[in-house]
């Protein structure tokens, strides 16, 4: 058997397999594309998704990352927040998401609770991830309080992308849904970033940053920043997808921009067939035996 890759993974990420004209691929996103995407200036998309038919149609449009987020919690099991969500909750979505995307890097969202504790206990949940979940990598929390964890996980072959600036699992500690790293306390953002990334993070998410503050980050650093509510200066941006494609309504985040209005077409379906059923029109003649 040959042990030498394909054109097709050879070839810079997002283009054909001879490295010329764009096209959708097939083969999955690694780690060294996301970063190579920095280098060369193009924006890196990431969308959340917990299904398997979310996780088809986001992965065949071409976004780059699908986060099985924490944010289950609040999207798909009806809690108010994050914070009730169990890793064996999230991992039958983590394997749902896994098993149906082809071509993005799936990301496993460590859960509250899960990994705060110890090194130790960071890497056996993150790896119940990987094993169970078929993740392609995880996700954590915090800034350099996690270095030790984010290294442990890292030294022990399971990549890491940080979440600095507002970490909604510490609402609580935060005071609530907070911009983080105005004025004086930039530096700790900032450091935050530095330490992460010398810990051994490939990526880190900044939610509710400055612009500013993001911008200098993203300039600062060598692995790509992915941005929500941090401004246009990250490498890439994520939102959770009920609140991009308009599953929920209701007043939304400022970073929040609707690209579609599903509930509307939910709700319109979900009214025709109601009529068709209590009006008899439906089943017709065509749908029976």
């Amino acid at each position: 058997m040959s042990t030498n890759p394909s054109a097709e993974e050879t070839a810079p990420y997002g283009s054909g397999a001879a490295g010329n004209a764009p096209a959708k691929s097939v083969r999955k996103v690694r780690t060294h594309h996301l970063r190579e995407m920095k280098q060369r200036g193009d924006k890196i998309t990431m969308l959340t998704s917990y299904d398997m038919y979310t996780a088809q149609i986001f992965d065949e449009a071409g976004v780059d990352l699908l986060l099985v987020g924490d944010s289950a919690s609040n999207n798909v099991l009806g809690n108010e927040t994050s914070l009730p969500v169990t890793v064996d909750e999230l991992l039958p979505l983590t394997r749902a998401v896994s098993r149906s995307a082809k071509r993005a890097m799936v990301v496993g969202d460590l859960p509250f609770g899960s990994y705060q504790a110890s090194p130790e206990q960071g890497y056996l949940t993150a790896v119940r991830f990987m094993k169970e979940g078929g993740a392609h990598c995880v996700k954590l929390e915090g800034g350099a309080e996690m270095a030790p964890v984010i290294k442990k996980l890292t030294e022990g072959g399971i990549p890491v992308i940080a979440h600095i600036g507002f970490t909604p699992q510490s609402e609580h500690v935060l005071g609530g849904y907070r911009v983080q790293g105005r004025g004086d306390t930039s530096d700790r953002i900032i450091d935050d970033a530095k330490a992460v990334q010398e810990a051994g993070a490939f990526a880190v998410v900044m939610e509710m940053v400055p612009g500013d503050v993001a911008a200098q980050i993203t300039k600062e650093l060598d692995i790509p920043t992915i941005g929500i509510g941090a401004g246009p200066d990250c490498d890439g941006q994520v939102l959770v997808w009920q609140d991009a494609f308009g599953m929920r309504s209701g007043k939304m985040a400022r970073f929040v921009k609707q690209y579609a209005d599903v509930k509307s077409v939910l709700s319109d379906g979900a009214e025709a067939y109601i009529a068709d059923v209590k009006g008899s029109t439906f089943p017709g003649p065509e749908h029976t035996f």
